[in-house]
């Protein structure tokens, strides 16, 4: 009684044009070789909406964590293509919708931990973030030695504390639907 399962890629879906009622993308298109390809395709394939959950790179370093790790966020915005961009490839009337990340978030993405910054600390958290696997193991160490140092002092908790208390954290995840 469950659908069919078929291995591909979103730049070559071995489907015909219109033969799905919607589809959808989630945290998935930064690691697509070209992303505007497997967005055509979901487009092509089709007939309803087409929704696509990512990252506004352009919104990705008002996280905290770039007071530490600026280069973690500089790779990572850099992956993603733009809003407007993702908006345009999912046709005319396309929506985008700011999404904010509850604090209990278990997803276990950046801005999952807004108000858990001791999670960076840990490697399995950080070896489940593929953008860590992007900066040279030097310049984790440091950043992460600076955070451990600024939580440890209690530096971090005065200049961020309220984030351990706040329920949502309005950060870089959209939403964006484009339908026919």
């Amino acid at each position: 009684r469950l659908g069919p399962a078929l291995r591909a890629v979103a730049g070559a879906l071995p489907l015909g044009d219109d033969c799905v009622d919607a589809s959808m993308a989630m945290v998935t298109i930064h690691q697509w070789p070209e992303p505007l390809d497997g967005l055509a395709e979901m487009r092509r394939a089709t007939r309803g909406p087409v929704v696509v959950l990512t990252f506004d790179p352009d919104a990705v370093a008002d996280l905290w964590l770039a007071e530490y790790a600026p280069e973690l966020l500089t790779i990572e915005a850099s992956r993603y293509p733009s809003i407007d961009t993702i908006a345009t490839a999912l046709g005319p009337g396309a929506t985008v919708t700011p999404v904010p990340v509850p604090f209990d978030c278990a997803d276990g993405f950046t801005e999952a931990f807004y108000g858990r910054p001791e999670a960076f600390l840990d490697p399995e958290v950080r070896r489940s973030q593929s953008a860590w696997s992007f900066i040279d193991p030097e310049v984790t160490t440091g950043s992460l030695a600076a955070l451990a140092a600024d939580l440890d002092s209690g530096r971090w908790d005065q200049h961020h504390g309220g984030l351990r208390v706040q329920p949502w954290y309005h950060g870089a995840v959209r939403l964006v639907v484009g339908g026919r």
